[in-house]
């Protein structure tokens, strides 16, 4: 068995370090993504909601891309919001447009009192296409 490999998208290396954790782990075919935030290149939170639900699933799709997967090799799917009630709508019309069509991915949505400043984050399980 192959040992777990990081994975870590352009230009974002530098946040993982400094914070001590990789942006996902490949371990076979399979890839393990660390929660993805809507953060702006240096780091914080962008304060429009809707546009950072938007922007973590960008920094999903980087790091997703980065181990030579897409949206499409996600299986399962893991989001925390710290306003679910209120921030429900907002999260299905961005989550509509990601996945527009089936097969849907499994997801589990959690609600949460601390994302570190943020209010949404996503960690998902992806399969690697041609992983061997």
């Amino acid at each position: 068995m192959s040992k777990p490999q990081p994975v870590f998208p352009a230009n974002r290396h530098a946040l993982y370090e400094e914070h001590g954790y990789s942006a996902a782990i490949r371990s076979g075919d399979l890839l393990f993504v660390s929660g993805q935030v809507g953060s702006r290149t240096d780091g914080t939170p962008e304060p429009d909601f809707a546009r950072q639900v938007e922007l973590a699933f960008d920094n999903l799709r980087a790091t997703l891309a980065a181990a030579g997967c897409g949206l499409d090799d996600i299986i399962d799917v893991t989001t925390f919001h710290t306003d679910p009630e209120n921030q429900f709508g907002t999260i299905m019309a961005v989550k509509q447009a990601v996945f527009p069509k089936a097969p849907y991915p499994n997801w589990t949505a959690v609600g949460v009192t601390w994302l570190a400043g943020f209010d949404f984050e996503i960690k998902v399980v992806a399969r690697v296409p041609n992983a061997g």
